[in-house]
């Protein structure tokens, strides 16, 4: 379009309008523009006079100059001050991500602390993936981990001349309990104990070491689902560590975030990016099944697999330190290759590779765990878990399995220990229950004295009656020094160590009803422990002398006299209305001096090996006793202490037993006289010893439960019963406590814990660790594994004060007079 000026006709110069003549030159001189900016438009328009008109979007006008100086520029501008900004904040960022990463470092180890994991005899695969789809619960909420991070847990393999020990390191964040929990539930027959938080090997001498990578990224998995262990190969590599040599195997994982996860491709782009790059034209279609076939390969299952499941973060090291770095540079070298090679068994779609760490003693130490790469659950497990192995060289197992105790089973009455399985309780016998009798089995050592005195304990404390009998001496010594104070005086002590005047009882005393049972027992005890050298004629002659006696008011201790003192046989028989007992010493009489010594010589032997120890007359020898069994039952102690290694097996048997008949006969003449009785139990320490009562002793125990009475019969082995014996105690005594038995034994005890404990549990149970089946209110519950409680400190002088007590209201002040001896007759 033309422009115009005022007054002035022109034309816009074109390539296709041929250029305007020249002005003709004028008198009078015209104004001149000042030069201006032009742009191409305006370039093309000029004034007739040729100079350019003014733009009409700026102003026009000579541009202003001046000679006086300006004020000079400052030398950091605006955009100098934002880059200054932009920089320190560059630099500030990671340094504070730093600064904080070592803060939330910091707090994940301050009280840090390990848990050694015991492993049972038998362990599988699925139970490793439980435990850690357990510990997914770990992870923190998202605004948590912004201030404080996400914890992580070390699995650690350790290696040294002892052998092998598995544990896992558990940040202070972390409750030691959840962890030792989420152990247990995995394996339950397995064992934890907590311990500090030491290096995985030592800081000092020289260490070799490194760490593993996925070879081929973090989406393809490695190898799982072997079908054998995994571990086999590992655990050789690093086995038989010489002296002052050691290694380590860490494994660092925490639950990977939702942010961290979203980092991983899912399956379907990547595939399809490669079918692009190989499929052809547009005019090229594959088959449905070609396609299919390659959507479905084995890789993109497996990373489909994996990126389905729940997944860690998860780092890798291994290191092998030497104290003397000189002599053993080769030998770490080497085993140090030997562990990276024996990772190799983890090759399938993916591959770990070996990587160098600098400082590996010091790296393992740390335990950091940065951006570590991607595993799932079940390639987690394959990697950290317990050997499946049942043989391997090195590894402290857990020994027998470990069974949790129902609900039902009670908390208080008898206490028996804790519950060494699930959540740690007590676990208790019912008072009523405790009539269906105990048998406790188990050799020295494992715990079973330390159960008996804690029962004896419980029933001191409530009152009720208490007798223990015992051929050892270790029990009734530790007790003495439990007993609470204000029971002393309750306490009768029998005790050959004992230098204070001794209580007695008369083996022959009682109601005169009572004699003829009083003498069965007798008779009897002495026949089972000499049956060996027991025929028809001593039997008569002791039930003679012992009837006698029982019903003229004499003892044990007098039966010698009897038979070689006619002027005390005369006093004795004057008074007998038993015809048949009259006849029977008639005859006695009737013979010769040399006849008599011939027929009494079996007993008089046997009685002379037991009376003349003054401690057995002391006890036995007097006609009066200091103190009333069914007071006893009542509420009162009777403490038996009777070992062999002072008395003599035969004393201590025959002694236990007399005082055990006593026992019973106070016990069934309680429940005659039909007295408002409580509970009493009855514990027999060694019990093979002391049953050699006439009865049967499955009659025994049907009859005691009826006198509100409780057994409890402890020894070592089954062997030492006869074969009576053990039917009865196996069918009667209904509750089992067995400690850690034989093979022979624990095959035989099986049934009666199968299925949930087998001979293998049974005869591999720890130090004071327990197999219970108990009676809860007359039904059988089902078998648990206990651990004993150890017993308190014995207070000071607690011991002696008992003692005096016992002495001062049981104790005898005189002295028996030490029998005739027939020889001298």
């Amino acid at each position: 379009m033309a422009a115009r000026w005022p007054g002035t006709a022109y034309t816009t110069a074109s390539a296709s309008c041929p250029r305007p003549p020249p002005p003709r030159p004028s008198a009078s001189p015209r104004p001149s523009w000042p030069a201006a900016r032009t742009t191409p438009a305006a370039s093309r328009s000029t004034a007739p006079d040729g100079s350019s008109p003014p733009s009409p979007r700026r102003a026009v006008g000579p541009r202003p100059t001046s000679s006086a100086p300006g004020p000079s520029p400052p030398p950091w501008t605006a955009p100098d001050m934002s880059h200054l900004l932009a920089f320190t904040v560059a630099a500030a960022v990671p340094l504070t991500h730093a600064a904080v990463k070592r803060l939330r470092h910091r707090r994940l180890t301050r009280d840090a602390r390990c848990v050694e994991i015991l492993a049972p005899p038998a362990a599988d695969m699925p139970a490793a993936e439980t435990l850690w789809a357990n510990f997914i619960g770990l992870l923190h909420p998202a605004w948590k981990r912004v201030l404080l991070g996400q914890p992580h847990l070390a699995f650690e393999y350790l290696f040294g001349i002892n052998g092998v020990r598995i544990r896992i390191w558990v940040p202070g964040v972390i409750p030691q309990h959840l962890v030792e929990r989420a152990i247990e539930a995995a394996w339950p027959s397995c064992r934890t104990r907590p311990a500090d938080a030491t290096p995985p090997v030592p800081l000092t001498g020289r260490a070799i070491g490194g760490s593993f990578l996925p070879a081929r990224g973090e989406r393809l998995p490695i190898r799982h689902g072997h079908g054998i262990d995994p571990l086999r190969a590992l655990l050789g590599a690093a086995a038989g560590m010489p002296q002052r040599q050691h290694a380590a195997i860490q494994i660092l994982a925490r639950p990977a975030t939702g942010r961290r996860l979203s980092g991983l491709p899912l399956l379907v782009r990547p595939v399809r990016a490669v079918l692009d790059l190989i499929t052809p034209g547009h005019g090229y279609h594959p088959t449905p099944d070609r396609v299919a076939r390659l959507e479905e390969s084995a890789e993109a299952r497996a990373i489909r697999d994996k990126a389905q499941r729940p997944r860690y973060e998860v780092a890798i090291r291994y290191a092998v330190q030497a104290d003397d770095p000189r002599s053993a540079r080769g030998a770490l070298t080497g085993r140090a290759h030997a562990i990276a090679s024996a990772f190799a068994l983890y090759n399938g779609h993916n591959r770990l590779q070996r990587h160098r760490l600098p400082a590996p003693a010091r790296r393992l130490a740390d335990r950091r765990l940065g951006r570590g790469f991607l595993l799932s659950v079940p390639e987690l497990a394959a990697l950290a878990h317990l050997p499946l192995d049942p043989a391997v060289p090195g590894l402290t197992r857990a020994g027998a399995n470990s069974v949790p105790p129902t609900p039902a089973i009670p908390r208080t009455g008898k206490i028996l220990g804790v519950s060494d399985a699930g959540h740690e309780r007590p676990v208790a016998l019912r008072v009523a229950d405790s009539c269906h009798h105990v048998h406790v089995l188990g050799p020295n050592g494992t715990g079973k004295s330390t159960l008996l005195a804690q029962m004896i304990l419980s029933d001191i404390q409530a009152g009720r009656g208490t007798v223990i009998i015992e051929a050892k001496g270790d029990l009734i010594r530790d007790l003495l020094g439990l007993i609470p104070p204000e029971h002393a005086a309750k306490v009768v002590l029998i005790d050959p160590d004992d230098r204070h005047p001794r209580p007695s009882l008369n083996a022959l005393g009682g109601p005169s009803t009572d004699a003829d049972m009083t003498v069965d027992n007798l008779v009897g005890i002495f026949h089972t422990i000499y049956s060996d050298y027991w025929g028809p004629r001593t039997d008569d002659i002791l039930r003679g002398c012992a009837l006698t006696l029982a019903r003229t008011g004499g003892t044990l201790a007098d039966i010698p006299d009897l038979l070689t003192d006619p002027a005390r046989r005369q006093r004795a028989t004057a008074t007998l209305g038993d015809p048949i007992l009259r006849g029977f010493w008639n005859w006695y009489d009737s013979l010769s001096e040399q006849s008599q010594a011939n027929v009494t010589a079996p007993i008089m032997n046997k009685l002379r090996a037991f009376l003349l120890r003054p401690f057995v007359r002391d006890i036995l020898g007097s006609a009066t006793s200091t103190f009333d069994l069914a007071d006893v039952l009542d509420g009162g102690i009777l403490l038996v202490r009777l070992p062999k290694g002072v008395l003599g097996d035969d004393t201590a048997r025959l002694l236990g037993s007399v005082i055990l008949a006593q026992v019973w006969q106070a016990a069934a003449r309680r429940a005659k006289l039909g007295r408002p009785r409580g509970h009493a139990a009855l514990y027999c320490d060694e019990a093979h010893n002391f049953l050699t009562l006439p009865h049967a002793l499955s009659d025994m125990l049907a009859e005691a439960r009826a006198y509100r009475v409780s057994l409890v019969l402890a020894h070592q082995h089954l062997a030492q019963l006869p074969r009576h014996l053990r039917q009865a105690i196996s069918s009667d005594a209904r509750n089992k406590i067995y400690f850690s038995l034989s093979p022979e034994d624990a095959r035989e005890a099986e049934r009666h814990f199968t299925p949930h404990l087998s001979a293998h549990d049974l005869a591999n149970l720890d130090a004071f660790q327990a197999a219970a089946r108990l009676v809860v209110r007359s039904a059988e519950a089902p078998p648990f594994t206990l651990r004993t409680r150890p017993l308190p400190e014995p207070a000071p002088n607690v011991a002696a004060q008992v003692r005096t007590a016992a002495a001062h209201a049981h104790g005898r002040q005189t002295a028996i007079p030490v029998p005739n001896d027939p020889r001298t007759h």
